[in-house]
């Protein structure tokens, strides 16, 4: 993902291509929008003809005894103009912003979708905030440009063109001088689009950042309000709000001066015209009713001039918009699944584990090593715990299984298929994990559950609640398995919070489960009914187990302690003690024993 100062600067309307292939499905809609914008157009410029009939045959012409009939049959075609217009108009605005709904709906869904199959180094550079902020304020910009600003553009240019061209066919002599002022108008104003599409693109980037602010500091309320940094965040809050003012005020400031300017010098042109043509009437070379019609286009070519200026301000914004949700659309991530996936094998009992010589690098961290020429086998069935101190590489370890990162070298094998081999949804529909820190989604107990395996039924999901001793806190809601649970859970204690979390695990049954601290969260009541329920679960399934509490792990197969990477020892509780090594060592601080 581009940083600030990586990203391409001064977004032109070219960026606004970048929407064509959302367009590209609604080509019949788009056309009858055209068609509408057209029609509309044409009886906008239909209406100068009608004036000037209405005055040089209803009223000059006309004989004083059939003047009130010329007078209805005029009135009578210029409002038939008027009711087509509004027909024809109300028919353009419907289908263009019918456009600009969908387009950006199917926009939103396209980044979205992306984004969340991103792999977890993506997210490591890119803040959440700057996420939302694309999918919330840009297609918001998208969406004004494609169900509003768009459409005015082409139907002033269709205006303006069709005024210009009627101008120069009924007065060429006062067009050629209009059309020399509005050129000299035309060129100053490039030159203001341009610093004004660079602070267009600064703006929204600096709008972005308060949106990454308040996103962390939203999801960390709790530590926040311990450490009593209100004050501060709403400080660096301000700031950042601050920030997007400052550029958001240099941006108006351009574009009011850039829309006095406009104003004035189209105006201008207006007036000389006008000058122009009571000059020509005074001299009997056009009739009062040429001058109205003039001047209705004239002030039609001005006003098209003076809109499309607004326009091209939005169009600017909407570029660095689109250009920006380019971005996300495009980001490639370095985890895919391969063009011809091997099948794995089926498994009973369990799913069998190799790891070869794995040597791995975070994105973030090059220079570091989380593992360092690490092999390891499990045999199907096997529970295996992993321990060893902060950083030794154990949550590497679950992160490369399913394969949120590749190994830099060697091979992680699943059932004798390198996971890289394998379709990234059969992987992980293999496996099963509970977090550290367990997620709870903003829904029902039951959805909650149900989020392990989507099609299962109630029954299903009670009994996998019951397994993980999450049943009684579960009835005990005042909504039972329907009570919403709040955001992240916050109706929950994380004893209950982790329980949900494993009776989600335990409702997938997959062959493979990868257990992160998964009773840490818990006092010892619930952890020996948890601890119960998962020795249940780890039945006919591979386990893996990391705990720094010690306790949880004495009753694993194999125990493998991990420092820097490697692998130190391995073997059971009472093998590694006798030994006296690392594993030893650790022991004897938490039990205090020699």
């Amino acid at each position: 993902m581009a940083s600030d100062s990586d990203r391409p600067k001064g977004s032109s309307p070219k960026s606004l291509s970048g929407l064509a292939p959302f367009l590209k499905p609604y080509r019949g809609r788009i056309a009858l929008a055209l068609a509408f914008m057209v029609l509309a157009a044409g009886a906008t410029l239909a209406l100068p003809m009608a004036l000037k009939t209405l005055v040089d045959e209803g009223l000059v012409g006309a004989a004083p005894g059939d003047r009130m009939m010329a007078l209805r049959g005029h009135f009578g075609a210029l409002f038939g103009v008027a009711a087509a217009l509004g027909l024809f108009s109300a028919l353009r605005f419907y289908m263009v912003s019918w456009l600009g709904e969908r387009v950006t709906a199917d926009l939103r869904n396209a980044v979205y979708a992306h984004v969340v199959r991103q792999s977890p180094a993506f997210f490591e550079t890119t803040a959440t905030g700057e996420v939302l902020s694309r999918l919330t304020t840009d297609t918001t910009l998208v969406q004004t440009v494609v169900g509003s600003s768009l459409s005015m553009g082409l139907r002033n240019v269709v205006m303006g063109v069709g005024a210009l061209g009627l101008l120069i066919a009924t007065n060429p002599y006062v067009m050629v001088q209009v059309l020399g002022i509005l050129v000299l108008v035309v060129l100053p104003a490039l030159m203001f689009g341009r610093r004004v599409r660079k602070l267009s693109r600064a703006s929204q980037d600096r709008v972005a950042d308060t949106s990454a602010i308040a996103a962390e500091v939203l999801n960390a309320i709790p530590v926040v309000q311990s450490y009593t940094q209100e004050g501060r965040e709403a400080h660096r809050f301000d700031g950042a709000t601050e920030a997007a003012f400052d550029t958001a005020r240099k941006r108006t400031r351009l574009r009011a001066v850039l829309v006095a300017f406009l104003i004035t010098a189209t105006f201008g042109a207006l007036l000389w015209g006008l000058y122009q043509g009571t000059q020509a009437v005074l001299k009997g070379e056009i009739t009062p009713g040429h001058l109205g019609q003039t001047v209705l286009y004239v002030i039609t070519l001005a006003g098209s001039v003076a809109v499309l200026s607004e326009v091209y301000g939005d169009l600017l914004r909407a570029a660095g918009a689109t250009e920006r949700l380019m971005e996300l659309l495009h980001a490639t991530s370095p985890v895919t699944s391969p063009a011809q996936p091997k099948a794995l094998p089926a498994t009973q009992g369990g799913s069998a584990l190799t790891l070869e010589g794995v040597n791995f690098h975070y994105p973030s961290r090059p220079d570091q090593a989380a593992l360092q020429g690490l092999s390891l086998d499990v045999r199907p069935g096997e529970t295996v715990a992993l321990v060893g101190p902060s950083g030794a590489g154990k949550t590497t370890m679950f992160q490369l299984l399913l394969r949120f990162y590749d190994v830099a070298s060697g091979r992680v094998l699943l059932d004798g298929v390198d996971v890289r081999e394998v379709d990234l949804q059969d992987l992980r529909g293999r496996i099963g994990i509970v977090p550290q820190d367990s997620v709870i989604f903003s829904t029902s107990a039951m959805e909650n559950i149900r989020y392990g395996r989507p099609e299962a039924s109630d029954a299903e999901v009670i009994a996998a609640a019951k397994a993980a001793y999450a049943h009684d806190f579960i009835m005990a809601l005042p909504g039972g398995y329907d009570s919403f649970l709040g955001e992240r859970g916050v109706r929950l204690s994380g004893g209950q919070r982790q329980r949900i979390s494993i009776a989600r695990a335990m409702l997938k049954n997959p062959p493979l489960l990868l257990l992160d601290e998964a009773t840490s969260a818990l006092d010892a009541e619930s952890e020996r009914m948890v601890q119960a329920a998962l020795e249940s679960a780890m039945k006919d399934r591979t386990t893996l187990v990391i705990a720094h509490r010690l306790a949880t792990v004495q009753r694993a197969d194999r125990i493998v302690v991990l420092e820097g990477g490697q692998i130190q020892e391995q073997g059971t509780h009472a093998e590694l003690v006798a030994r006296g090594g690392l594993y030893a060592k650790l022991a004897a601080m938490q039990f205090g024993a020699a």
